[in-house]
């Protein structure tokens, strides 16, 4: 079927994403043209107003432990050590939004430079000027005023949160979760719910897509 798409429910600041990150570029680069990738933003903690207590930044950091040794991907714990770091994921899930709206083709490249950002390199993407500085850098000659300003809106608010309450209808209670469709009763199956390797991921695509993974 010519619509055939996959659908990411993913978060920016999301660690298992951030671990399935190598995975979803793979994807891209080898069915990007014959399954493109929908994105919708989970919802992982938006809204969180509180700073994270110590025992909290001690958790996080056995789930970051958990994805580098599933992954391999490298961490940086330094945005952890902010006096009063408060991991709302609302901020970096609307950028998206705002890109995913503006410019479709480059939303899924500038959620993986957002989760290099605060993964690896310890940047704090809860912030409007952090994430206009990623954009800059990912997308050169971006317009960083209009950014800011769609990103600060009522309209990209409400979209985002549109997006969370997708994600809950459609049942999903963990990122990242990719599901593939429509088949030919119109329905969509699960890919992977969870972290999945590429050996595991691509193969299922590649019989789904009728040719080899590249």
């Amino acid at each position: 079927m010519d619509d055939r798409h996959l659908i990411y429910f993913a978060d920016p600041m999301c660690s298992w994403c951030y671990g399935f990150w190598p995975v979803v570029a793979a994807i891209d680069a080898a069915f990007g043209e014959t399954l493109p990738i929908r994105l919708v933003m989970g919802g992982l903690r938006p809204g969180t107003t509180e700073a994270m207590t110590e025992e909290a930044k001690a958790n996080v950091l056995e789930h970051w432990t958990h994805v580098h040794e599933a992954s391999g991907q490298p961490f940086d714990k330094s945005v952890l050590d902010r006096e009063g770091f408060v991991y709302d994921t609302d901020p970096a899930a609307r950028a998206v939004v705002v890109i995913r709206r503006e410019r479709p083709d480059l939303a899924l490249a500038y959620l993986g430079a957002i989760q290099k950002a605060f993964y690896a390199e310890g940047r704090d993407v809860t912030q409007g000027d952090v994430l206009a500085e990623i954009l800059a850098e990912t997308v050169p000659g971006a317009d960083i005023a209009a950014f800011r300003a769609n990103w600060e809106s009522e309209e990209a608010a409400n979209e985002t949160w549109t997006d969370y309450a997708i994600s809950q209808r459609a049942g999903v209670t963990g990122f990242p979760t990719l599901v593939g469709g429509p088949d030919e009763r119109g329905q969509f199956g699960v890919v992977t719910r969870g972290y999945a390797p590429p050996e595991q991921v691509l193969p299922i695509l590649a019989d789904w897509a009728g040719r080899p993974a590249q």
